[in-house]
């Protein structure tokens, strides 16, 4: 992992990525630094690289940066001799460095400090050098000037244009263009080679231009130089021999046909066999360009062996094999296959990988303390095996001056007992002929005690179950030791948990929360000893708990990805959206906030992967999900009409894009231009798979065609239209349809069809042949012929007499086939002839059964529609005045001889006749019949009132049935008491004879309720019945000794506590209410609810009359008395739950109570004379109880 100081802190973040740690591993397996305040060697930080290509239009900047203690003096050579620069006005050094600059914008010129140039940074302990640098000003010639012959081919031939670009420094990128500077299409049978050269497998007219530009751009200097225009003309046999046919009159030197097809051969390279050398590390590159007809393909093969998956890549349409860090393993031969219709033929390329040295072991750094041993090992190869030669302070070892404590031994140094003078530079050269390795090493002695170069108290914060690794860079020499301790009385760590790296830093394989505290670094030498402390913080890792999901959406709509992170607290995550692994557009319709990215009226391009990445100081979390934008597809294009015949087509076309949607199928409609311009018809639907569609087509019709293509999106906009095809005319192959005769009078015959429209007509001068002769006779067909009609009128026919009748079409190409004859009847007229034997069955009193014999057929002169029945009521049984009469009428379908009239009126005359109907109207009516219906249960009287309220009795005055529906027998009344706990009393049954409207019951028990029932009844049975309740008056001597009561003073303070307390209690109430509570009373008032109740109406100890229709229910309903003091069955009823819980009324001495029940309070007043006076403390009493 990455160590990262956070400089305000002195925090460490580990970083979580692999290649950081692996850098890391690696520095801690290189030698140490030694510290810059100690003395040591030169050592080379900086060099410009050993082939430098310089621009000539600038200064020249030749780099050598090296450090050392003292501070190193630098100087160079340029081919290999003394580089004096003071010499040089041109030339200047940079201070504190050995880097040259050389002003050559002033004045000079590059090609004069051409050279290899080597710069060698000396001190006290020693002199390291740089590569050999070779210092080249770039180059970008012209073309040479040269005239280019126009080229002209028959088609199919193959041909090479040639480039040649000049030879340029580095070299030139070759590419080809027009003189609009736009790039030629390429192809695989036009492709540009390795070389730059143009090469066509075989040529087409298309190919015809006379700008065929090559052109060589050189990046380093950001020039472009253009070739003179090529120019090619192909063309056919036949232009070719009108071009030489006065120069070829004998001999045709061309054949009758273009170039003949051909197999292929190969254009470059040339033969079957060839050699390809290549470096170690770089890109292979095998070429095979062949021409042929039709186009080769070419194929490529490693022979024994295959080629290598991750490293092998195609170009230029597989015409270039790339192999990407090529080894000695790749070397072999590849074989290049080119394949045509006609053959194939192969060439083999030997592929043979030389290398130039790279290092196996490089020389590192060594610092050893007085009387220690070292070595310094120099290990490279390479193909040839490179020659390894050593150097000290840029001196072959061979020539300088002797060390005792050294020995060479091939690719190795051995240093043995060393002292302070043996420090020195080492130089390893490693070479072969393809290249060189030069490495600087020095030995520095030294004796210091050792030092920490971690900065003290430096915190570093890890992810859990990742490893951390805690820095103790460190210097002394001898090599100091390590121990590591955790906390302040912690033993020294080992190595079966921990890893412990050569340099010094601490490495915990898997940190976990336990793995928080202090670490302290020891460092211990003969010279001495140093101590560091760091500290350690694990942290809960970034992690996406919420990922965004895959989304298909329609175009124009809107999407939202969520994306939810949950990290540790103490780092702040930075939420990054990408598109295809880059930034989002930069478009207003993509928003973003904490948790999710919204994208607005979805377009094509919107669609792709969306990543979500949570980033922390110390890790980082990414999902991502995929949109697919979705559409309808776009219409079809490049309508074709091929196969023309008469009566069909084949209609191709070319799709759409179908928007990430697959097309299911396509839909082809036409337009008649002829008949129906501007409107579209549907004509055929084909799979989604198909791009052609065989049409079948109708005469004499101007077709245009138009595609849509359908998903599962929905169906797309029309294509363009097709080219117009008209059709030859023929004759009609279809006749009308719906030929009807109907007469309109009883003397014609009117006959309808519906005509052929221009589409079916087939031909111009479509008309009609009507025919028509009657069905049961001997006549010949009557014809007529008609156009632009469709209805045709036979005059002076027989009545309704059935005829045969045809319409045929024909044009002037002819008639079509001979259509199928269709009845029809001439017109109708009345009937003639009444229904006879008419009689009639009384089933009951409200419905009758009739029955009547059929008129003959041919006295209906029409088509039988069914037969008629008028009734009416004449009078009614129990009534002599006779009434306005109301025909009442019921008609019965078709051929039937009865039928039954409902809803009769009980106990009353009727007559009735009978009629036939067809469909002119009605025929004559048949003789009236009359009939008598039976007696039936009344109704139920029309009202029911109670006057006269006694102490003892009740009065009853009624109205009789409206309808009584027959003769009224008697007056059945029943009643019944009704207590103060609403239970009811005995019931009585009271017959009264009919002809009463009045009735007074007497003997009654005083204050009490009662409740009546009243109905009608015939000799058949009883009515419908109408109820009523009624009270008895109150005893004035328990009035007046409620009075006297009333008067005692200490009662009226009773009354008054009572009151207070019933004013608290309604107070308690009414607030429960308003918040929605119910109290008991209101639950009783809900109990007993009726939509229906009214108040009862209290004027003068009257009372409202009642109706219910359910006998056996009393004390549901009431009703107040209107103010005419009569009750209609309609009105709603009352319950004595309305009256039950308060009393107007006084207490008697005896005891007893005389009074009326009050109304509802909730109720308006009702009218009347009511007593105004307040309510006596006794009725409140009364009222709880």
């Amino acid at each position: 992992m990455q160590l990262k100081i956070m400089p305000k802190k002195k925090q460490k973040h580990l970083s979580a990525g692999g290649v950081p740690l692996i850098l890391f591993l690696c520095q801690m397996i290189s030698a140490l630094d030694v510290p810059l305040d100690l003395v040591q060697p030169p050592t080379i930080t900086h060099q410009s690289p050993k082939d430098y290509i310089i621009d000539p239009r600038e200064n020249i900047v030749i780099q050598c940066e090296a450090k050392g203690k003292p501070p190193p003096s630098f100087s160079w050579t340029r081919n290999g001799t003394h580089f004096d620069i003071d010499k040089d006005p041109l030339v200047t050094m940079k201070p504190g460095s050995g880097t040259l600059v050389i002003n050559i914008m002033s004045e000079g010129k590059a090609e004069t400090y051409e050279g290899v140039y080597q710069c060698t940074a000396r001190n006290e302990r020693g002199a390291a050098v740089s590569n050999n640098i070779v210092v080249r000003p770039s180059r970008s010639p012209l073309w040479t000037k040269e005239r280019l012959e126009p080229i002209i081919l028959r088609n199919g031939q193959s041909l090479v244009l040639p480039c040649r670009p000049p030879i340029g420094l580095p070299p030139a990128i070759i590419f080809w263009m027009d003189n609009s500077f736009q790039r030629l299409p390429q192809s695989e049978r036009v492709s540009q080679g390795l070389n730059g050269d143009l090469y066509f497998s075989n040529v087409l007219p298309e190919d015809t231009r006379e700008d065929y530009i090559c052109y060589a751009r050189f990046n380093h200097t950001q020039t472009i130089q253009q070739k003179q225009p090529i120019s090619l003309k192909v063309i056919s046999v036949d232009e070719l021999n009108d071009t030489i046919a006065a120069n070829l009159s004998d001999t045709e030197f061309y054949g009758a046909k273009s170039s003949k097809e051909r197999p292929p051969t190969f254009l470059t390279p040339e033969g079957n066999e060839s050699h390809k050398e290549e470096l170690r590390g770089n890109v292979l590159s095998l070429e095979c360009i062949a021409e042929g007809l039709p186009t080769p393909i070419i194929y490529w093969i490693k022979e024994d062996g295959t080629l290598p998956a991750n490293r092998t890549f195609y170009r230029n349409f597989k015409k270039t094999l790339q192999i990407t860090h090529v080894s000695e393993a790749d070397s072999g031969n590849y074989q290049c296959i080119a394949k045509n219709a006609l053959g194939a033929v192969h060439h083999t390329i030997s592929v043979t990988v030389k290398a130039a040295p790279y290092w196996i072991v490089a020389p590192q750094n060594l610092v050893l303390s007085p009387g220690e041993n070292g070595t310094l090992i120099c290990r490279a190869n390479g193909n040839p095996k490179p020659r390894i030669s050593w150097l000290t302070n840029g001196v072959p070892i061979e020539i300088a001056l002797d060390d005792p404590s050294r020995k060479i031994d091939g690719d190795t140094i051995i240093f043995s007992n060393v002292q302070e003078s043996s420090s020195a530079v080492y130089q390893c050269n490693a070479s072969n002929k393809y290249g060189y390795l030069l490495a600087n090493a020095f030995v520095n002695v030294l004796a210091e005690p050792p030092r920490i170069l971690t900065p003290a108290n430096t915190l570093y914060q890890v992810i859990a179950n990742r490893p951390a690794l805690l820095d103790c860079a460190f210097f002394g020499s001898p090599m100091p030791a390590i121990e590591w301790f955790k906390g302040t009385k912690g033993s020294a760590l080992h190595e079966d948990i921990y890893v412990l790296h050569d340099n010094g830093t601490l490495e915990i394989p898997v940190a976990q929360k336990d793995s928080t505290g202090t670490y302290t670094c020891v460092a211990r030498n003969k010279l001495g000893m140093a101590k560091n402390e760091v500290h350690l913080e694990i942290k809960d890792p970034t992690r996406i708990i919420k990922q965004p999901e895959y989304a298909v959406v329609q175009r124009g709509s809107k999407v939202s990805f969520e994306c939810r992170v949950k990290h540790d607290h103490t780092l702040i995550p930075t939420i990054m959206w990408l598109k295809d692994n880059g930034e989002l557009p930069n478009d207003e319709r993509f928003s973003t906030d904490k948790d999710h990215l919204v994208v607005s009226d979805v377009k094509d391009d919107d669609g792709g992967t969306y990543t979500c990445t949570a980033n922390t100081t110390l890790d980082s979390a990414s999902a991502s999900a995929l949109l697919r934008v979705v559409d309808v597809p776009n219409p079809p294009f490049d309508l074709e009409l091929t196969n023309q015949l008469d009566k069909s087509v084949q209609l191709t076309w070319t799709p759409g894009d179908d928007n990430n949607s697959p097309i299911t199928k396509f839909i082809i409609e036409y337009e008649d231009a002829m008949h129906d311009a501007g409107l579209w018809h549907h004509q055929a639907e084909v799979s989604g798979t198909q791009t052609t569609a065989q049409l079948k087509l109708s005469p004499y019709v101007n077709y245009s065609f138009r595609v849509m293509a359908e998903n599962s999106i929905g169906r797309s906009m029309p294509s363009e239209a097709s080219e117009q095809y008209l059709t030859k005319a023929a004759e009609p192959d279809q006749n009308p349809t719906a030929v009807e005769g109907l007469g309109t009078e009883p003397d014609n015959l009117v006959i309808t069809w519906k005509p052929l429209n221009g589409f079916q007509s087939n031909g111009p001068g479509l008309q009609y042949k009507v025919s028509w002769r009657q069905k049961d006779g001997d006549d010949e067909w009557t014809s007529v012929v008609v156009a632009n009609v469709s209805k045709y009128i036979v005059s002076g026919t027989p009545t309704f007499v059935p005829y045969l009748i045809k319409v045929q079409a024909l044009n002037d190409v002819g008639f079509a086939p001979e259509p199928a004859a269709v009845m029809g009847h001439s017109g109708e007229d009345l009937p003639m002839v009444a229904p006879g034997n008419v009689h009639v069955n009384v089933v009951n009193s409200t419905l009758a059964e009739v029955h009547w014999d059929p008129v003959p057929p041919k006295s209906v002169r029409g088509h039988l529609q069914g037969y008629r029945i008028y009734y009416w009521k004449t009078q009614s049984s129990s009534k002599r005045n006779r009434r306005h009469i109301e025909k009442k009428i019921l008609t019965f379908q078709g051929t039937k001889t009865h039928g039954m009239l409902p809803g009769l009126q009980p106990y009353s005359h009727y007559a009735l006749n009978v009629r036939v109907v067809n469909g002119k109207g009605e025929g004559p009516a048949s003789t009236d019949r009359g009939f008598h219906t039976p007696e039936g249960v009344p109704s139920a009287p029309s009202s029911l009132k109670i006057v006269n309220p006694t102490l003892d009795s009740l009065t009853l005055e009624w109205d009789p049935p409206s309808h009584p529906n027959g003769i009224l027998t008697e007056y059945i009344l029943k009643y019944q008491p009704i207590n103060s706990t609403h239970e009811l009393g005995p019931l009585v049954d009271l017959k009264i004879p009919a002809n009463k409207t009045r009735w007074t019951l007497k003997n009654l028990n005083f204050s009490t309720r009662y409740k009546f029932y009243f109905y009608a009844q015939t000799s058949v049975g009883s009515g419908s019945q109408i109820t009523e309740e009624a009270i008895t008056t109150v005893d004035e001597a328990m009035a007046s000794r409620q009075v006297d009561i009333a008067t005692q003073g200490w009662f009226i303070g009773l009354m008054c506590a009572v009151a207070l307390l019933i004013l608290i209690l309604l107070i308690v109430c009414f607030i429960r209410r308003n918040k929605g509570g119910k109290y008991p009373v209101k639950e009783k008032e809900d109990a007993h609810a009726d939509p229906e109740i009214q108040p009862m109406k209290e004027d003068d100890g009257t009372f409202g009359e009642y109706s219910d229709a359910e006998d056996h229910k009393p004390l549901k309903k009431g009703s107040r008395t209107p103010s005419d003091r009569t009750v209609k069955k309609e009105d709603s009823d009352d319950s004595l739950v309305d009256y039950g819980e308060g009393v107007n009324g006084q207490f008697n001495e005896d005891g007893s109570f005389i009074g009326q029940y009050s109304g509802k309070k909730e109720k308006e007043p009702a009218e009347g004379n009511e007593s105004s006076e307040a309510p006596s403390p006794v009725n409140a009493m009364n009222s709880l109880v």
